[in-house]
C-alpha cells in the first residue's frame, strides 16, 4: 500500500472568523483517504528581518520545519489590493531565506482562496504563482478554486457550506494528491537512470 501524501496548508489571514481559514478547515475534511493533511496558523511570525535570516524567530523554525516535511502545500490566499496580503509574502520570504535553506524548493503546491467580491482572489493567485518561479515550486494548474461572493456561502459557525465549493476543493486536493505522486515518480526515476 503506499504511503499517505502528506499535505501542509495554510491561509494567509490573521483574522480569527477569516474565509479563507475556512476554506482551509474544508480542505482538512475533504482530504483524500490517500492523503493527510495537516495546517499552520502564521499568527505570531515577525516581519522579516535579513539580519536574522541565519537565526530565525522559533516561530520561523517550526514553519519551515514542517514545510520541509510535506510532500506538497495548500496555500489558502485572501486578496488586498489585487495581490497576496502582506502576512502570507512575509511567512514565504521567510521560509525562502537564506537562498540556499529554500524550504519551498521543488515542492508540489496547490492554490485556492475566498473573497467578498466576484473574482475571489483570481489575482492574488495569479501573483502567487509568479513567486512560485523563483521559489521553484511544481503549482497545479487545474482546477482553479477561486470563490467568490464568499459570505453568502459560510454559515454562523464558520462552515463553508456551499456545495459547489465544496465540491471544487475535493477536486483541486484529488489533482494535488496526483500531481504529487507523478512528481515523486518523476525524481525517482531520474535518480535512478543516473546510478
Amino acid at each position: 500500500m503506499e504511503e499517505k501524501v502528506r499535505i501542509f496548508g495554510f491561509a494567509g489571514s490573521l483574522r480569527k472568523d477569516s474565509f479563507n481559514k475556512a476554506l482551509l478547515r474544508l480542505a482538512v475534511e475533504l482530504a483524500p483517504q490517500d492523503a493527510e493533511m495537516e495546517t499552520f496558523d502564521l499568527a505570531g511570525i515577525p516581519p522579516f528581518n535579513q539580519d536574522e535570516e541565519y537565526d530565525p524567530p522559533e516561530k520561523v523554525r517550526e514553519f519551515k520545519a514542517r514545510i520541509r516535511e510535506a510532500d506538497a502545500l495548500l496555500i489558502v490566499t485572501p486578496e488586498y489590493n489585487y495581490s497576496i496580503p502582506g502576512v502570507l509574502k512575509n511567512a514565504i520570504d521567510w521560509a525562502s531565506r537564506p537562498y540556499i535553506e529554500n524550504a519551498f524548493d521543488g515542492k508540489p503546491v496547490a492554490f485556492m482562496g475566498a473573497s467578498v467580491g466576484m473574482l475571489g482572489t483570481a489575482r492574488a493567485q495569479y501573483h502567487l504563482r509568479q513567486c512560485c518561479v523563483f521559489l521553484n515550486m511544481y503549482p497545479v494548474n487545474q482546477p482553479e478554486v477561486m470563490v467568490p461572493s464568499v459570505e453568502d456561502k459560510v454559515d454562523r459557525a464558520g462552515r463553508i457550506t456551499d456545495e459547489t465549493t465544496k465540491e471544487k476543493v475535493g477536486e483541486l486536493l484529488e489533482a494535488l494528491v496526483t500531481w504529487t505522486r507523478r512528481l515523486k515518480g518523476r525524481q525517482y526515476a531520474e535518480r535512478s537512470a543516473y546510478h
